[in-house]
């Protein structure tokens, strides 16, 4: 099966854990693309396997999508210079697509890590652009602006873990709130380079893969709802990230 350039297909465990009020984990298997945003897949028959599109992420859904990072790097006061844009997503499948995290590992034209960008969005259709700088660790902070779960408001900050994947991805999400046990998340898997067979593969193991976690996010939800956890009210979001 032929290699699919400038791509590389990560099989990952994500893992969610809540402490308080009401104890809860889980972990479950998906699967990501890690793609350069100069050189995005065009699969021909396959594309309605893996499509990537700006509509889907930051930005002007009529320009590209390299066009729309660098134009929120630039109001951030960041400048790449053409430099290497990393992305870890998940495409759209069959048409459907949602990502509850996408993250940019923005390069400065001599290599070096300018900064990432950790796209969030939550289930009512709201998103939010986090513009970081990791330490040489990969360890940033950011603080909390939109409303994810219905059991957490906007109150506090994040502590992330962003190191630029090769072979491997391992990300890492701490929420701290004030008086508070911390939330975490991880997403951790193997990147190997894409090709058609790993991708047909995939599809078939895992069909609809970005309804699959919308339908669990929601599972999870109703679960904790049941247990008693009070649901918090959900602000307005100012989508700045899209202008």
């Amino acid at each position: 099966m032929s290699r699919i350039p400038g791509a590389r297909l990560c099989r990952t465990t994500i893992r969610h854990a809540r402490t308080a009020p009401v104890r809860h984990a889980f972990a479950h298997h998906s699967y990501s693309w890690l793609v350069d945003l100069d050189r995005l897949p065009r699969l021909g028959l396959l594309g309605p396997l893996a499509r990537f599109e700006s509509r889907d992420h930051l930005g002007d859904p009529a320009r590209p999508l390299r066009h729309n990072v660098d134009a929120l790097l630039r109001r951030h006061g960041i400048e790449l210079h053409g430099g290497r844009v990393l992305m870890l997503t998940s495409a759209r499948v069959l048409g459907y697509v949602f990502n509850p995290i996408t993250v940019y590992w923005c390069h400065a034209r001599d290599g070096d890590l300018a900064c990432a960008v950790v796209e969030v969005h939550n289930t009512y259709g709201d998103r939010h652009a986090y513009v970081v700088r990791p330490d040489e660790h990969g360890h940033a902070n950011a603080e909390k602006a939109l409303y994810v779960s219905p059991f957490n408001d906007v109150e506090g900050s994040y502590e992330l873990a962003l190191p630029v994947p090769t072979d491997r991805v391992h990300l890492g999400v701490v929420l701290h709130r004030a008086g508070q046990p911390p939330f975490a998340a991880s997403l951790v898997g193997d990147c190997r380079p894409a090709t058609t067979g790993r991708l047909l593969r995939l599809a078939l193991r895992r069909p609809l893969e970005p309804l699959a976690v919308t339908a669990r996010i929601r599972w999870h939800g109703i679960r904790l709802w049941l247990r008693g956890l009070p649901v918090r009210p959900r602000p307005a979001h100012h989508q700045e990230a899209l202008r």
